[in-house]
Parts: structure tokens; C-alpha cells; sequence
């Protein structure tokens, strides 16, 4: 570690167990925080650096002190998948983290990320925030028990933007809405069932919307969850990106590891994370 840095912040990563798209209008949701994200290092200097050179999400954030330090962001505990980034939250774990940084209020984070991209539900800035697993509704969290989801990625990235678009241009919206509550609280009482619930009425709602939802590789996930006694679905917007299962006993987690691994489907070990937060540096 550069022993010039001053201080740094983590901020964790999200997948999204169930809820996604009826989030956007208000519906509950349940996210877990993952322990891959962003981290923040800052030096002596000034400016603003990130992996990619895009800092729309973390400059609003940071403001005129980039004028006095140097802000390095990099990724925390990236996943080893090849190719592209999995679909994490990447965006808002930065903004958070951003926020931290300067002693701004991680909730903050809320309004400049939904801004930048032009709205959202907050529900992937809130794992960071908050961390652990997450009933999420209108920006409210109440914490949950732990659970261990298995996370798949579906060796392509996507994007969530135009899918979203499509969602809201879809006439049967709070109907599903509703629909999507009640496979939430179901998976409050019976994870498996509520989830496979979620699976069904998201399946019939990308039908009827138009959303390029599924891939080969998504459905080949989704199946062999099942095949091995569990229940899987996307996770977020679909299209790519990753593959959420859980499953009723560690035995059938590990056949399902075991069948991914055989037939190429990377599994990325995910933990549910603490909140953001300044770390000690090493070195």
C-alpha cells in the first residue's frame, strides 16, 4: 500500500435476492451487500481517478476537495471472472464510498446517484450503505437474518438502463407491482417458495413487456439450480450479469457448485458485508 494515503473507505457491492423492477416504483425489495465493491484511497494531491476514467458518480460527491487531495478508486475484492464486470453496484458502492471520503453522509449518496443516472430506487446504494441483507421499500430498511445465496455469473455483463426504460413503458405496471410485493413477503416467511414466486411473475412480466430479460446462460443457471433441489432467477435487470440460487441444505449448495464448475458457469464467493466505512490502511 502507498504509504502516502491519508485514509480509505470500502464500500460494499449488492445483489438484489428479490424485487427488482417493481423497486423502481415503489414496491419492497430484498438486497444483500456483498463483500466485493469499491474502495477510496486518499492522497496527497489532487483529482479524481478510477479504473475506467469515468468519475460522473463520484465527482458530484467529492466536489471542490479534489482540488486539495488525490482520490484513487479502485476495486475492492474484485470478482476473478474474466472479461466484464459482473454486475455488483459498482456505481453506487462508489458513490458511497465517495461521500465517506469527504465527510459527507453516505445517504447523500441517494440523491447524486439518482441524478446521474437519471432516477432509480436507491435500493443498490442502500446495501452500501447499511450493509447486510435488506427489506427495502422507498428508501426505508429493516435488516434481515443471513442467508447464503450462491452467485452465478453468466459470463456477460449488461446493461440496466434500457431495461428499465422498457419496464416503464409497460401499461401493466402496478398490477405486477402488487404482484411483486406479496413474492417478497413470501420470501420473508419461505425463502425457496418466495423466490421461485418472484422467478414465475417476473418470467410473465418480461413476456408481456418486451424486456430482453433471459440469456441461454442465465436459463442454463436457473435450471440447474432446480435440478440440484433449489431456486435461482437473475439478479437485477437480467440480460446478463449474474444468477442468484439459495438453496435448503449445504449439500445441495455444494452439488449445484459442483455442476456450475462443471459445466463453466463461475460462482463468486459472496459474503454479506458490513456497511462502508474508513478502513485502517495496511503498510
Amino acid at each position: 500500500m502507498d504509504r502516502a494515503v491519508k485514509r480509505s473507505v470500502v464500500a460494499p457491492g449488492k445483489v438484489v435476492l428479490v424485487g427488482e423492477y417493481a423497486v423502481v416504483d415503489g414496491g419492497p425489495a430484498i438486497v444483500m451487500a456483498v463483500d466485493r465493491g469499491v474502495r477510496c484511497d486518499v492522497l496527497d494531491g489532487a483529482g479524481i481517478e478510477t479504473p475506467d476514467g469515468d468519475v460522473r458518480f463520484v465527482a458530484p460527491a467529492i466536489g471542490d476537495a479534489a482540488l486539495r487531495e488525490r482520490f484513487v478508486f479502485s476495486d475492492w475484492n474484485p470478482a476473478d471472472v474474466g472479461g466484464d464486470k459482473p454486475g455488483l453496484g459498482g456505481s453506487a458502492a462508489a458513490c458511497v464510498a465517495a461521500c465517506i471520503a469527504v465527510d459527507r453522509p453516505a445517504t447523500d449518496a441517494y440523491e447524486i446517484h439518482a441524478t446521474v443516472q437519471g432516477g432509480g430506487s436507491g435500493v443498490d446504494v442502500a446495501a452500501s450503505v447499511y450493509g447486510g441483507i435488506l427489506l427495502f421499500e422507498r428508501r426505508k430498511v429493516v435488516a434481515l437474518s443471513p442467508l447464503q445465496p450462491v452467485v452465478v455469473y453468466s459470463g456477460s455483463s449488461a446493461a440496466t438502463g434500457p431495461r428499465i426504460e422498457r419496464y416503464r413503458a409497460w401499461s401493466d405496471r402496478p398490477a405486477f407491482v402488487r404482484e411483486s410485493r406479496l413474492a417478497v413477503y413470501a420470501f420473508l416467511d419461505d425463502p425457496l417458495a418466495g423466490m421461485e414466486r418472484d422467478a414465475a411473475l417476473l418470467d410473465r412480466m418480461v413476456a408481456s413487456a418486451g424486456i430482453d430479460y433471459w440469456t441461454p446462460r442465465l436459463r442454463a443457471i436457473v435450471e440447474l439450480a432446480r435440478a440440484c433441489g433449489g431456486a435461482a432467477k437473475p439478479s437485477g435487470a437480467g440480460g446478463g450479469d449474474c444468477a442468484v440460487a439459495l438453496f435448503s441444505s449445504g449439500a445441495d449448495r455444494a452439488a449445484f457448485r459442483e455442476r456450475c464448475a462443471a459445466e463453466g458457469f463461475p460462482v463468486i464467493d459472496v459474503r454479506p458485508a458490513a456497511a462502508a466505512r474508513r478502513i485502517e490502511n495496511e503498510g
